[in-house]
């Protein structure tokens, strides 16, 4: 079988950042990466649920909600893919940096948190998924398009 894409990334250089992971055609995958792979510990997944959830409704109410296809954790809980259409780089790196704040500064009950519209409710982590946000963002708030190649 052909090795995907990002399993052709290796890990062991890859940073905390933002990446374009991939383009097909005009959908972009991005590649939010919250914690140096192989590097426990991972990001709980409580922490990971309430972080989908903020993003995913904020990214999807923004001025952009049109372009945006998806957001979702990645299994080994260093981070997420955002997947949008016909965005141009600098504006999606802005809807990121723009909807994570927007997590930060959250206040109120997690969207869409109820048994009817979520399939795991009881497990989430606010103050886990704030901590994990702020230090992101830190880290996130001075990248430019010119760091979302990967570097290795």
């Amino acid at each position: 079988m052909n090795k995907i894409e990002s399993f052709k990334v290796n890990h062991d250089l890859l940073e905390p950042g933002v990446y374009i992971s991939r383009i097909d055609g005009n959908i972009t995958t991005y590649d939010i990466r919250f914690i140096k792979p192989n590097t426990p510990p991972f990001l709980p997944n409580p922490v990971m649920h309430t972080i989908e959830h903020l993003f995913a409704t904020y990214s999807r109410n923004s001025s952009y909600s049109e372009n945006v296809i998806y957001f979702g954790p990645m299994g080994c809980r260093t981070g997420f893919y955002f997947l949008v259409k016909d965005l141009e780089p600098e504006k999606a790196l802005q809807l990121i940096k723009d909807t994570v704040l927007k997590c930060i500064n959250h206040q109120g009950d997690i969207p869409g948190n109820s048994r009817q519209e979520c399939g795991n409710y009881l497990e989430h982590d606010v103050k886990g998924a704030n901590e994990a946000l702020k230090k992101y963002y830190y880290l996130l708030k001075n990248k430019n398009i010119d760091d979302l190649k990967y570097k290795i």
